[in-house]
């Protein structure tokens, strides 16, 4: 469970350092995002390069979180950080390559491309 103001590891090359979250969609009551869940971000540090500049307002799509989450199968699933993935108006990943693990819900909620590029989807 994240929330606004939560500081996000970033999952993939786009040159990001972090991310701050600072709106979260579908809703004006809505409070915490989990796995699968989309966010507006800004960045906090960027490479030199990147695809991304530092300050930039972007979205991002939540790929992992050390709060728990249960699947269907009544097993349960968590992760050491509460990383992300940076993505484009069209749902796509704005970077080449993902690193470390990605649950696969996120690729049951409609973001195949991001399952795709990354080494381990659990």
């Amino acid at each position: 469970m994240l929330t606004i103001q939560s500081n996000l590891n970033v999952a993939d090359n786009s040159g990001a350092k972090s991310l701050k979250i600072i709106g979260i969609g579908k809703g004006t009551r809505r409070r915490f995002v989990s796995l699968g869940d989309i966010v507006t971000c800004a960045v906090r540090g960027a490479a030199v390069g990147g695809q991304v500049k530092d300050h930039e307002i972007v979205k991002a799509i939540i790929v992992r979180t050390k709060k728990e989450k249960r699947r269907d199968d009544g097993s349960y699933i968590r992760f050491s950080d509460n990383a992300a993935v940076v993505i484009d108006n069209a749902q796509t990943p704005r970077a080449t390559r993902i690193f470390g693990p990605i649950a696969i819900e996120i690729k049951r909620k409609g973001f195949p491309k991001i399952a795709s590029l990354a080494k381990e989807v659990i």
